[in-house]
């Protein structure tokens, strides 16, 4: 299947690049660009792609509002941030609009590649190691709670299991740590995708966070 995507940056340079680095993946295919967040979502109305690569800072609307306002939509198209580590504060807020993931405008070129696949397909999990950071940059800008909340309908396994997702783990790491197997990881994550009503792996994240289950590094 070809992944359609749509670059939404301020910069020209960052989308003509971007543009250039996947014009050799014969499963991508960028179908328009975007200068702001007004443009990306009139954008991703006209042509309905699978992913749209987003940067936050922009003129006008920028990439949260923007995020929110596509992954509303029936039928959204998915979200992957585009920004940088050191600079930008906002990945939180772009996440709980409804991003699937995040890029670093330095990554390697078959980084990049992966992650927009890997958010077409539907999952959110790109590097555990990003996920790690992202936890430990981002994820206490608001304040967690201070006991945790009752987590909706899930039993205790899940609630360990939502437990090491919060904390970055990954479905090998979780099924090592818990003892059992990689396909039984993978379904305790799948039954609290559909009970918690999370859209992938990231939002099980934050609820991770929102509940108290984890708390921020300090």
């Amino acid at each position: 299947m070809t992944v359609r995507v749509v670059l939404a940056d301020d910069q020209p340079l960052v989308r003509s690049g971007l543009r250039v680095l996947m014009a050799d993946a014969p499963d991508i295919d960028v179908v328009g660009e975007a200068g702001t967040g007004a443009e990306a979502v009139q954008l991703v109305r006209d042509t309905g792609p699978d992913v749209a690569v987003m940067d936050i800072r922009m003129p006008g609307m920028d990439g949260i509002e923007a995020t929110g306002l596509i992954t509303a939509a029936a039928g959204a198209t998915r979200v992957l941030i585009l920004t940088t580590f050191d600079d930008d504060e906002y990945i939180y807020g772009a996440l709980r609009a409804g991003a699937s993931g995040f890029l670093v405008k330095d990554m390697a070129l078959d980084d990049i590649l992966g992650a927009i696949r890997v958010v077409a397909a539907g999952d959110a999990l790109i590097a555990p190691s990003v996920t790690r950071r992202l936890i430990t940059e981002f994820a206490a800008r608001p304040e967690p709670a201070l006991h945790p909340r009752p987590v909706g309908n899930i039993t205790e396994r899940e609630r360990e299991v939502l437990t090491l997702v919060g904390r970055g783990m990954s479905n090998s790491e979780i099924a090592t740590h818990l003892y059992i197997s990689m396909a039984t990881a993978k379904a305790h994550v799948a039954r609290l995708l559909t009970k918690l009503e999370a859209r992938d792996r990231v939002q099980l994240v934050i609820t991770a966070y929102e509940t108290g289950l984890v708390t921020p590094p300090r």
